[in-house]
């Protein structure tokens, strides 16, 4: 599942690296005790990303009220501040395994320098990357089986997401992962949004912009 979740009005979530020393700690604690892995992430400033699974339905939404409570009422304390920090509830989508969930990690990792904060995406220190396209062991992440797959070895793997990673992230693939995020639809092939429509009964595909047709809303109940 694909995991975003932004500053009340565009403010930062993150003052300095103590704020994300701090929410990183409370994640990997939160994750441990729901059964969640961690399979990319990135903390920027004003809002996050992370690829998360579980087998167990309503995990991720647990993992997120437990860390996200504790660090905004330490994060008000700490800045002598008070209030809403987060613009509501997180957002999600489903990710389809294959292609559709190495581009997700490839969107989160090269995040920060879509954003012009860096030139390089290892330039970041709070992101997977550095698993990932350097090997480095993260006691947050757990690496995906498709990430493993990449090579027998861990600098061949490491080497070969590398490739991948500079291969960049192209218009079109961008523009899908955003709206599959903004509007909580299922990013994958048709079958499998076909299948998560069975088994959530709610639409799984995007809809276009523009008020929807009919059709549409009565099918999701707009």
């Amino acid at each position: 599942m694909h995991v975003t979740q932004r500053g009340v009005n565009r403010c930062a979530i993150f003052m300095d690296d103590e704020d994300r020393h701090y929410f990183r700690y409370l994640l990997r604690n939160a994750c441990r005790a729901h059964g969640v892995s961690v399979h990319a992430f990135v903390l920027m400033d004003n809002h996050l990303h992370l690829l998360l699974a579980s087998p167990e339905c309503g995990a991720v939404t647990r993992v997120m009220r437990a860390a996200g409570q504790v660090y905004v009422q330490a994060f008000n304390t700490r800045h002598r501040r008070s209030g809403t920090l987060f613009q509501g509830r997180f957002k999600s989508c489903l990710v389809e395994s294959g292609r559709y969930l190495l581009n997700v990690i490839r969107y989160i990792e090269l995040n920060p320098v879509r954003a012009a904060m860096v030139a390089t995406p290892e330039a970041w220190r709070w992101s997977s990357v550095h698993t990932h396209a350097h090997a480095a062991r993260d006691s947050l992440i757990t690496p995906h089986p498709l990430y493993l797959a990449m090579g027998n070895a861990p600098p061949e793997r490491a080497q070969a997401y590398r490739r991948w990673l500079d291969a960049g992230t192209g218009a079109d693939e961008l523009a899908t992962i955003r709206r599959s995020l903004k509007q909580e639809r299922a990013l994958g092939d048709a079958g499998f949004r076909s299948m998560v429509e069975r088994t959530l009964n709610r639409s799984a595909d995007c809809r276009r912009c523009g008020r929807p047709r009919a059709d549409e809303r009565m099918r999701d109940g707009v």
